[in-house]
């Protein structure tokens, strides 16, 4: 019985599939690309070739299976919440339909709000959809991707800003993607947990934006300095950058219900939900090499 990772392509479900591979356990992924997952099936993964969108392409890998890991993509179309669910919906009836018993979901803090919480607003539905064909579901509600600082590079390498509309006395969880990855790993291999539940993936500590612009100043070397801006402005700033208007307006939404509590951490910290890798570990493996290239081109 295998293991079937739906997005084994990305910075979370590549090193979940390998760890997963590396603990002996017979891995099936899904991919369109089988260049883009060669490597995978060299290191003894299964491929299933075909979309998550496509009713065969789930249920040829769901087949025998004992364990479902489901992220839903990051959002590419502008009826992304409504086509996550829907795919969700399509990828829980064939868990229905052959017997898988387990399964965990990559959902995120704010995901039991809602609709009004931008992409996030897909999560709850997406939870919804597999609580409700399967005993055993762990939905791992993960905080602030450290790696989304990757999206403030060039602000970083020519000005030294961190621009975003929270306020700075906010604080939030903060997570490296390579600790959700080891986290999905020892839930899927964990035997022990039975029925449904939420569980919290929340990095080692709650920052603030200036506290995290402190710790970034000291592993890139040169000061940062944490700027609040207004939703309209983040807004136009998106745009600015290409980011298509409903992309946009959906970031921002998200951004809105951070100011209003309602990304909040539903799940409590605890020693269960807290991961090791600092934000000044990522910055100075991660971030830096990238920001120092942006500033020598």
């Amino acid at each position: 019985m295998s293991i079937v990772i739906n997005t084994p392509n990305g910075n979370i479900g590549r090193p979940l599939v390998q760890k997963l591979l590396a603990s002996g356990r017979k891995v099936t992924i899904i991919s369109r690309n089988p260049e883009k997952v060669s490597d995978l099936v060299k290191q003894g993964a299964k491929l299933v070739q075909g979309s998550i969108e496509d009713k065969a392409t789930l249920d040829a890998a769901l087949e025998g299976a004992e364990a479902l890991f489901w992220l839903s993509p990051p959002p590419t179309r502008p009826d992304f919440v409504t086509w996550a669910a829907n795919v969700a919906q399509q990828a829980a009836a064939s868990v229905k339909a052959h017997g898988v018993k387990r399964v965990v979901v990559l959902s995120s803090v704010g995901a039991q709000n809602g609709p009004g919480t931008g992409p996030v607003s897909a999560l709850k539905p997406v939870e919804e959809a597999f609580k409700a064909v399967s005993p055993n579901v762990t939905s791992l509600r993960a905080g602030f991707f450290m790696e989304n600082f990757l999206r403030d590079v060039q602000a970083l390498a020519k000005a030294g800003h961190i621009y975003n509309a929270t306020a700075p006395e906010k604080t939030f969880p903060m997570v490296a993607v390579a600790d959700i990855a080891t986290k999905a790993a020892e839930v899927l291999t964990d035997a022990s947990w039975t029925g449904h539940r939420n569980l919290g993936v929340h990095g080692p500590q709650d920052l603030t934006y200036p506290e995290a612009a402190a710790i970034l100043t000291q592993a890139l070397g040169r000061p940062v300095k944490y700027m609040q801006v207004g939703l309209e402005d983040l807004r136009g700033s998106m745009k600015g950058m290409g980011l298509p208007a409903w992309m946009a307006d959906a970031f921002t939404e998200m951004y809105g219900a951070i100011k209003e509590g309602r990304m909040d951490p539903a799940e409590p910290r605890s020693k269960e939900t807290t991961t090791p890798t600092t934000l000044a570990q990522f910055a100075a493996t991660v971030l830096k090499p990238v920001v120092d290239q942006v500033r020598a081109s």
